[in-house]
Formats: C-alpha cells, sequence, structure tokens
C-alpha cells in the first residue's frame, strides 16, 4: 500500500486530489483501506477506478476488457467465460469512463503536435446512423481526441477541434483533414485568441500565426477513386512541407494516410463501425466508451511497429505514449483501468467584499 501517490478523492475535502502532503494514512492492511487526516473519510484502493466494489477478481475483468478492447464479440466472451451479458457490458461502461477520464487527465495537456490529421466514420446503430471523429498527431501516431454525433455537422468538428487544441502547444501546426466543408470554419473558429486592446467592449480575434491548414479531397467516380486534390487552406506551401517532413520523415505529399490508418484499427476492434456488418449500437453512450476504451488501449498498451526506436542494433519497441513523452513503459490494460485520476484542486470561493474569518481559516488550510 504505496501512500506517496495516494490522493482522498473526498470532494467536500480540502486536500482533495494532493499527493505527499502527509494527509493519508493505512486505516486498514486487510481490506486496503486509507484514511485522510484531513476530513476523516476513509476510503480503498480501488476507490475511482474500474474494479471499485466489483466482487470478480481485477485479473478476470481486465482479461475480459482486453478481449473487448481487440475486437472480441461480446456474445463470445459471455459464452467461454460464462459470464452474464450485462455484467459483462456493466464492465464496458465502467472501462469507457475510466478511459475517457485517463484520456482527458494525461493526454489532453499541451505539447508540441507538429502536425494533426482529422477525419469521420459513419457508425451504425439500431434505426439511425451516427458519426464518430477522431483526430490524431502523425509524428506519435498519438490519439489525441474523439467525439461522437448523430450529425455529421459543424458542431461536431467544433468539438473535436476544441479538444485538440486543449491540447495543443504555441507551437508551429499543421492540420490535415478531408473535403468536408466544415473544417475551414471550425478551424479558424477554434485555433484563435482575443486580441487585447486595453479599450471598452468586445476585443477582436486574431488566428494563430502559426496554424497551418491543408486539406485532401478525392473525386470519386462510380465508388473509385478518379482524382486527389490537394488544398492549401491556411500557411504556405514551404512552411506545410517543412511540418509535414518533420512528422513523417522522407518526400512525400500531403496526405491523412495515418488517420485512415487509425479508422481501420478502431472498425477491427468496435463491431459499430465495420462495415457491411450485423452488429448495430443501441445507443451513443455505448459508442463512446467503446471508442475510448479502445482509443486508450491503443496509446498505452499497444506497440507500434513504426515507432521502433533502433538502438546499439536493438530495435526498442514503444507505444504511441512512449512516443509522446507521457510514459516510460508500456502499460497493461490492468494498469490503465486501476490508474486514480485526481479529483480538481479546492479553489477558494469567489465572494464579493471583505472575506469571513472562517473563509480566511478555509484558506489558509487548503493552500497550505
Amino acid at each position: 500500500m504505496d501512500l506517496t501517490h495516494t490522493f482522498c478523492p473526498n470532494l467536500e475535502c480540502l486536500a482533495r486530489g494532493q499527493t505527499g502532503q502527509g494527509n493519508i494514512a493505512i486505516h486498514s492492511r486487510k481490506e486496503h483501506r486509507f484514511i485522510c487526516k484531513q476530513c476523516r473519510k476513509t476510503f480503498t484502493a480501488t476507490k475511482g477506478t474500474t474494479f471499485y466494489r466489483l466482487r470478480t477478481p481485477a485479473e478476470t475483468v481486465s482479461l475480459v476488457l482486453t478481449l473487448m478492447a481487440h475486437g472480441c464479440p461480446l456474445q463470445a466472451i459471455v459464452v467461454a467465460c460464462g459470464f452474464d451479458e450485462r455484467t459483462v457490458a456493466t464492465w464496458f461502461a465502467r472501462a469507457g469512463r475510466q478511459a475517457q477520464a485517463v484520456q482527458e487527465h494525461v493526454v489532453e495537456q499541451p505539447r508540441d503536435l507538429g502536425q494533426v490529421q482529422a477525419d469521420e466514420i459513419r457508425v451504425k446503430q439500431q434505426g439511425k446512423v451516427s458519426w464518430m471523429a477522431l483526430a490524431m498527431s502523425v509524428g506519435t501516431r498519438l490519439w489525441l481526441a474523439g467525439e461522437v454525433s448523430e450529425q455529421r455537422d459543424l458542431g461536431l468538428i467544433r468539438r473535436l477541434l476544441g479538444r485538440v487544441r486543449h491540447g495543443a502547444a504555441r507551437r508551429p501546426l499543421l492540420i490535415c483533414t478531408d473535403g468536408f466543408r466544415a473544417y475551414p470554419r471550425a478551424l479558424r473558429e477554434t485555433f484563435r485568441d482575443p486580441l487585447p486592446t486595453g479599450k471598452p467592449g468586445r476585443p477582436r480575434w486574431q488566428r494563430w500565426k502559426t496554424l497551418q491548414i491543408a486539406q485532401v479531397v478525392k473525386h470519386y467516380v462510380q465508388r473509385r477513386v478518379a482524382g486527389v486534390e490537394r488544398r492549401i487552406v491556411a500557411g504556405t506551401a514551404a512552411q506545410i512541407e517543412k511540418l509535414r517532413r518533420r512528422s513523417q520523415g522522407g518526400p512525400g505529399v500531403i496526405n491523412t494516410a495515418y488517420i485512415e490508418r487509425l479508422n481501420a484499427t478502431f472498425r477491427e476492434r468496435l463491431a459499430a463501425l465495420t462495415r457491411r456488418g450485423r452488429a448495430l449500437a443501441r445507443c451513443t453512450a455505448t459508442v463512446q466508451a467503446g471508442m475510448y476504451l479502445i482509443g486508450t488501449v491503443y496509446n498505452f498498451c499497444t506497440y507500434h511497429t513504426s515507432l521502433s526506436c533502433p538502438k546499439a542494433g536493438i530495435s526498442t519497441a514503444r507505444t504511441p505514449a512512449m512516443a509522446a513523452a507521457i510514459t516510460t513503459h508500456r502499460w497493461t490494460v490492468q494498469e490503465l483501468l486501476s490508474f486514480h485520476v485526481p479529483p480538481p484542486l479546492w479553489t477558494p470561493p469567489k465572494q464579493r467584499g471583505r472575506p469571513s474569518r472562517t473563509l480566511q481559516r478555509l484558506v489558509e488550510r487548503g493552500c497550505a
């Protein structure tokens, strides 16, 4: 029972989410429970993870979710392992929420992305069709973000690019997309900052000067590609080629091949994305849970062949998270599902006027 990386998950505690403060102690080694000296609340070691209050061993749950994250059908797991279908579906939904929390806390942080590619996938649902938008960093093959919506419109692209911007540093950035007409407007509206003038009123917005935008438009004749048109929406050809070479390496052209390969991985592992298949998703939440579970397993638990780094004649395999310097080793699925995402730190409430003595004491305790 390690205390160095354990924090209090109680949202009403002043020391929530803080490690190394000396407020965590062992309450019961037999039950694997901790106690917070600040709020005097106890909690288990699995609090805030997929395995919280599950009677099935964590190794068995991890094995089942590993199979589902690699495309194993739910019915096959039910027959082979003897679990009820609703039990496995509950584990799958829990794993999706855990994976989303890990993705937002670990991956969606500002970093130099270099080149980003985005695309959408058609999702078959019971009685309707939805769309899944994905984005990835080409240099590290890291899956950055994803959004699911019933409409393939400007709102879907805005939400996707909003997540990409949240994880993008103010560095030269190339974004390549397909010919969907919502991308240029959404990119201009998302990657911009208010320009302060010191005058009252609404400030003007200024687009990122380091942003380069390119589109790859495919023309079809009888469902076959008859031609490819490459458009430069923003930036210069020289800067775009420089960013493309830095992320892809070697000669080439503007393309969306990397995000299309990622689409193939998602189609292989999520049954609702399979073309000409009979598997349908009943609700959008199931598709979103599968997207986050497959995406995080791809980022943290799967070696990528193109990311192997030869050292002294020995090829070192890496995951996209290792290539992006997020982790130093390949995570197991159980490690991913048991990762503790800290709650937001306590902040003093905003109020007008002089703070009371009670609030001052709370601030001193919470910020100590």
